[in-house]
């Protein structure tokens, strides 16, 4: 019998559970646990001096498990690491940060996983504490790339292959006109699971052609009146949660080449004839990215974080509840 394909090995940035304690409320001293030793309304800190330290993963193509890598910082390589729990917190200003628990199932050490960036002596208030983290994969967090091939809207009007764009070359941008391109960056990875691209079919969303990215890349869809998505007219959608098998679909299998582009601000810009976002670097997404990306990012723009763009997310719920016949339709028929 065949095993298994194994996927390539990711990074993200944990901390160890014990640097998230409460500083006031009912739990006071405790750190950051399982939902049944939480409760609404405690407010948590991170340590100050707390350092992220890296956790490599590798996930069995097909089985959903996930192991710790050679090469982290933190756990023994071979181990299971499981997502136990999700804390949903808010900060001083009213937002909120989402903070998963992952466990190292042969030790039981804990680990935190923020999802945002978080700074330490800062309160976080608990909102919420969930046993079951939802579609929160560690497999699941990866990069916003599109692939070679794919054609990008430039200042002019022209559209280009993107592998063929370099740092300078200005490109169309829906809220600031043309911008130059900090960086492109590109990663090579096997083409298995959470890593295989999304092929969005030509037309699906008046796109010209088929347009290739990776599953977390958001595309930007902008639908009034009674073909609205959500509360507001403009949404962005992760190409994953598009798939329906017929005109959105997983290509596994191979290698692919992802390209990711960099500009001065998260920007919405135009490939194959339709906005999607590019790559949006922060703290929080560099922990999360390939570790190809990360180091050409860190190596050529180390002082570069930006804030996310303006717009509401829809998740795979909405998408559900909405209809995918709804949302496959040309974008100049709104």
């Amino acid at each position: 019998m065949t095993s298994a394909q194994a996927l390539p090995p990711q990074t993200v940035h944990v901390f160890d559970a014990e640097l998230i304690w409460v500083t006031s409320g009912a739990n006071q001293g405790d750190a950051i646990d399982v939902p049944a030793h939480s409760i609404a309304g405690d407010v948590y800190q991170l340590e100050r001096g707390a350092t992220p330290l890296r956790l490599m993963l590798e996930a069995e193509s097909g089985t959903g498990c996930q192991r710790i890598a050679p090469g982290s910082e933190v756990g023994t390589p071979g181990n299971t690491i499981t997502v136990i729990a999700r804390h949903v917190m808010m900060t001083p200003e009213g937002d909120t940060v989402d903070i998963l628990l992952l466990r190292d199932e042969a030790s039981g050490d804990l680990f935190a996983l923020p999802l945002s960036p978080i700074a330490a002596r800062t309160d976080y208030t608990l909102i919420e504490a969930q046993d079951d983290p939802g579609s929160a994969r560690l497999s699941d967090l990866v990069c916003v790339a599109f692939t070679t091939g794919t054609m990008i809207t430039m200042a002019g009007g022209a559209q280009r292959p993107i592998e063929t764009l370099q740092a300078g070359d200005r490109v169309l941008t829906r809220d600031s006109g043309p911008q130059p391109v900090r960086l492109v960056a590109r990663a090579t990875l096997r083409a298995l699971g959470s890593l295989a691209p999304v092929v969005i079919s030509a037309g699906t969303l008046g796109n010209e052609g088929d347009l290739i990215v990776s599953p977390h890349h958001r595309i930007f869809l902008y639908r009034r009146g009674e073909r609205r998505i959500g509360d507001t007219s403009e949404i962005l959608v992760q190409a994953k949660h598009l798939v329906d098998g017929e005109h959105v679909w997983r290509r596994e299998g191979g290698y692919v080449d992802y390209y990711a582009l960099v500009f001065d601000r998260h920007e919405i810009i135009y490939a194959e004839g339709i906005p999607v976002e590019s790559l949006m670097v922060s703290e929080a997404t560099l922990g999360l990215l390939p570790e190809q990306l990360t180091a050409e990012i860190r190596a050529r723009l180390p002082d570069l974080k930006h804030k996310p763009h303006f717009g509401t997310e829809a998740g795979r719920e909405t998408v559900e509840r909405v209809g995918r016949a709804k949302i496959f339709r040309p974008r100049n028929k709104d």
